[in-house]
């Protein structure tokens, strides 16, 4: 489609199924600590549960961005030989990591010693973590193979391999619930558990044929050269620094809350103020992809693609806005959600000062997006550093030394945070399409509008 004028119909219905694929992906959260608040002990297994998923998190974080390197690399057989070695290496180094990390000296340690959990958030977060180990392996394997899905406009299997995932994890949440024994984060960790390796088999079934179709165009035209380990380890180490520097946010928050007033109260409205802030997130991270399939060869398409992403900030922003701001906060978080009287109260003023993270989150994927179709990666992390390094100084002023509640210094914290890394974008994305043609002089195959 390079050259070729892009509507904002043709992006809308690019964009739509990748959207829908996280906002289901955003609603797991919430709807697994709906179950929770259900169940026996609700406070210490939420507490638990948002322990154990940001460690899951944090883990797997490496292989966050092999959707957008498969998008953007996978144009060969052996480039999709060469980024699935690669793949399956790192899903399996991460894997052994969390074996190492639910071992019974270690995760005592990390988790009462390093982050100061109570011994029983400690113990149950402990279990958590060691029931969602096929958790790295499942999610690399299935964010590879999405990327070839994506890269060839087959957006509507991305989002019908995450429904799959979401009802699988239904069955095993409403089944495991019923069973005598399993605390509440066992069942949420079991269902996560089931639900991504579903899915990772469903991405394998759905790419078989454009696999089949690399291989095929491969003995076509003779040999093709491979891209080297170097290369791609160039490429994709700042994309896998990114992601885990932004997802060492979710662990550096908790310790901090660990450490501040009101600690249980704050760890327990973490996982739904989060699965909230996420729903909304949702339509801003699933923009990454669409930027890097839809910029074309020489980024003719920015405009459109920034106007677009201009208004969806407006509408992810406001939509979170129209639910906190509102009485459905009541109806959200204590009747959906499943929170207390006390606790629902206590949610709501980190709940709207995180109503700007949407937007963030649009503008940011835009951002990257340009930059790794411009082969930026290394910008991409260092403003990812940045915002990281916003968020500890900010939480330590706010927490440690003016004792705020830890669950509002940790909102704050997270919106500079965002504010900063998204600034530090602008001059770098500006450098990537001041270097591409101007679309003008850029010679199209035809003048047939897309969309």
């Amino acid at each position: 489609m390079s050259g070729l004028p892009l509507t904002y119909r043709y992006i809308c219905a690019f964009w739509l199924p990748l959207a829908s694929t996280w906002v289901m992906m955003a609603v797991e959260g919430p709807y697994l600590a709906a179950i929770i608040a259900r169940l026996p002990s609700p406070t210490e297994n939420l507490a638990a549960f948002g322990v154990a998923f940001s460690f899951a998190i944090i883990i797997e974080a490496p292989v966050i961005m092999l959707m957008a390197a498969s998008t953007a690399l996978v144009r060969s057989y052996a480039s999709y030989l060469a980024l699935r070695r690669f793949a399956y290496g790192l899903s399996i180094a991460l894997t052994l990591i969390q074996a190492v990390a639910v071992l019974p000296p270690v995760f005592p340690w990390i988790g009462e010693t390093l982050v100061g959990l109570p011994p029983e958030v400690s113990r149950l977060a402990h279990q958590g973590l060691a029931l969602m180990l096929p958790w790295p392996i499942a999610i690399g394997y299935r964010r590879f193979r999405q990327g070839l899905l994506i890269r060839h406009n087959l957006t509507r299997r991305v989002a019908l391999g995450t429904l799959l995932r979401l009802t699988t994890m239904t069955v095993t949440a409403l089944a495991a619930a019923q069973v005598a024994g399993l605390h509440g984060i066992h069942v949420a960790a079991l269902a996560l558990s089931v639900g991504v390796v579903v899915e990772a088999a469903a991405s394998r079934l759905m790419t078989r044929e454009l696999v089949a179709r690399l291989r095929h165009r491969a003995s076509d035209n003779g040999r093709e050269p491979t891209p080297t380990l170097r290369s791609i380890v160039h490429f994709y180490v700042p994309l896998g620094m990114t992601s885990v520097l932004g997802m060492a946010v979710q662990p550096v928050v908790t310790f901090f809350m660990g450490q501040g007033r009101f600690p249980l109260e704050s760890l327990a409205v973490l996982p739904v103020v989060h699965g909230l802030t996420f729903v909304f997130r949702a339509l801003g991270l699933s923009f990454q992809e669409v930027g890097i399939a839809l910029l074309g060869e020489h980024t003719e398409h920015y405009r459109q693609l920034r106007t677009f992403a201009a208004w969806l900030a407006v509408a992810a922003a406001g939509g979170m806005g129209l639910i906190v701001y509102t009485p459905l906060a009541t109806v959200w978080f204590q009747e959906i959600s499943g929170l207390s009287p006390e606790l629902t109260q206590f949610t709501l003023l980190p709940a709207r000062i995180l109503v700007w993270i949407p937007a963030g989150s649009v503008w940011i994927s835009f951002q990257r997006s340009v930059l790794v179709h411009g082969r930026d990666t290394r910008a991409i992390t260092r403003a990812s550093a940045l915002e990281v390094l916003g968020v500890v100084t900010v939480l330590a002023v706010t927490v440690q030394t003016l004792s705020w509640v830890g669950a509002v210094g940790a909102a704050t914290a997270i919106v500079i945070g965002r504010l900063i890394g998204t600034l530090s974008l602008i001059a770098p994305v500006a450098r990537v399409t001041r270097r591409a043609p101007r679309p003008d002089l850029v010679r199209t195959p035809s003048s047939t509008t897309i969309g």
